[in-house]
């Protein structure tokens, strides 16, 4: 009876075994927008992270991949869902993705919960920055407010005295217009926020632009919403009298919809597809000849997500249960990254350089977007401070 409870107990063990030893696929969650009109982002974003992979031989530092899609339909609550579904069912050892703040922001808990590894390649709320900061969160793209700051520093350089500020009315449109604000040295004449995501008609707040008379209109919609808001500007007669800055409006996937609408419309944005790195010159090209389109910065943040975790487990040595040393190894930034070398503030958020870019007509004729000048370097996020986290 001794040996064969013996045996058993060893048998026991050794079934127990994978839950406990270096497992040998690395299971990937990404969440993100794959139905409805915002589905091109979720899209662009999925094809990138795609791309990254074949780029690293369709291994995750050095172990095969499994990749999980989740549709999150722009929506809080089935975001919060699909990513208990990938921590509880599929048992992920990262979550990627997140284009909506107010999805991040319902979907975060439970991932750190559990001490998954989240990554935001898009949403970047500024409670995540701050208070609500966690060792298990990492960001590849920007805090929210980043942006229109660095539109808010290229206003002043403009002269701007008076502006009026549009967005929608969630997590990600209130901290834009909190960000411009931030750094605009002029009057703030008028504001207005707009229901998200159902409002597409804008008449009644540029009505309101056309009665202040701003020096200047700062907007932020992305996706349709842009398209909408660049046709209904024109429409309304102001393009050309009243000089219209963004952030997030103008980009490689609204472009091809809002074409000559978005010459002149100046944007800020920590990553243009001209930067010239090696890095990001192959992510381009390769995107380009793949889905003969230019990628757009979503992608370029999903791509990046995919090469920070990859530098994470090779640091491990692919054991995924040594989660301090990939944290570690995370914090350094330490792999070529397509808006070139960046670093970590304690809160896990990119301190990095913003450039202005603007709408050119490429060799081919195809519109596309140009770097024109540096904005910013080495910007840090404004909640950093309100962060708990030291290292």
């Amino acid at each position: 009876m001794q040996r064969v409870f013996l045996g058993a107990t060893a048998l026991a063990v050794l079934l127990a075994a994978p839950a406990t030893a270096q497992q040998r696929t690395v299971k990937i969650g990404f969440v993100s927008t794959f139905s409805g009109p915002t589905a091109v982002i979720g899209n662009d974003m999925r094809n990138s992270f795609e791309l990254a992979l074949d780029h690293l031989g369709r291994r995750i530092g050095g172990l095969p991949v499994e990749v999980i899609y989740e549709d999150d339909q722009q929506r809080p609550d089935v975001g919060k869902q699909k990513t208990e579904k990938l921590i509880e069912s599929d048992r992920v050892n990262f979550v990627v993705g997140y284009i909506w703040s107010n999805v991040l922001l319902a979907s975060l808990k439970p991932v750190v919960d559990s001490q998954t590894f989240l990554i935001s390649a898009n949403a970047g709320p500024s409670q995540i920055a701050g208070e609500l900061c966690s060792p298990f969160f990492f960001s590849t793209s920007w805090q929210n407010d980043q942006t229109p700051q660095a539109m808010g520093e290229y206003m002043n350089q403009k002269g701007v005295k008076t502006a009026f500020l549009i967005g929608p009315n969630y997590a990600a449109g209130k901290d834009m217009l909190t960000g411009v604000q931030t750094t605009f040295k002029g009057r703030v004449i008028g504001e207005e926020l707009t229901k998200w995501p159902e409002q597409l008609d804008f008449s009644a707040e540029l009505s309101k632009v056309r009665a202040a008379r701003p020096d200047a209109v700062f907007v932020f919609y992305p996706g349709a919403a842009g398209v909408q808001f660049l046709t209904q500007y024109a429409q309304a007669g102001l393009k050309g009298q009243i000089p219209l800055y963004t952030a997030f409006t103008v980009d490689a996937i609204t472009l091809p919809l809002q074409k000559e609408l978005a010459l002149g419309v100046p944007g800020a944005q920590q990553w243009v597809n001209d930067l010239q790195n090696d890095a990001n010159k192959k992510f381009v090209a390769d995107f380009r000849a793949k889905h003969k389109t230019y990628p757009s910065f979503y992608g370029a943040q999903s791509y990046d997500a995919a090469f920070l975790v990859d530098s994470a487990i090779k640091a491990a040595g692919g054991n995924l249960n040594n989660k301090d040393a990939m944290r570690a190894e995370m914090r350094k930034a330490n792999y070529a990254s397509v808006r070139g070398p960046y670093k970590y503030g304690n809160n896990h958020f990119p301190i990095q350089n913003f450039y202005l870019q603007d709408v050119v007509k490429d060799a081919e004729g195809n519109l596309t977007l140009k770097t024109v000048a540096t904005i910013v370097r080495d910007s840090q996020d404004q909640f950093h401070d309100k962060c708990p986290m030291k290292w």
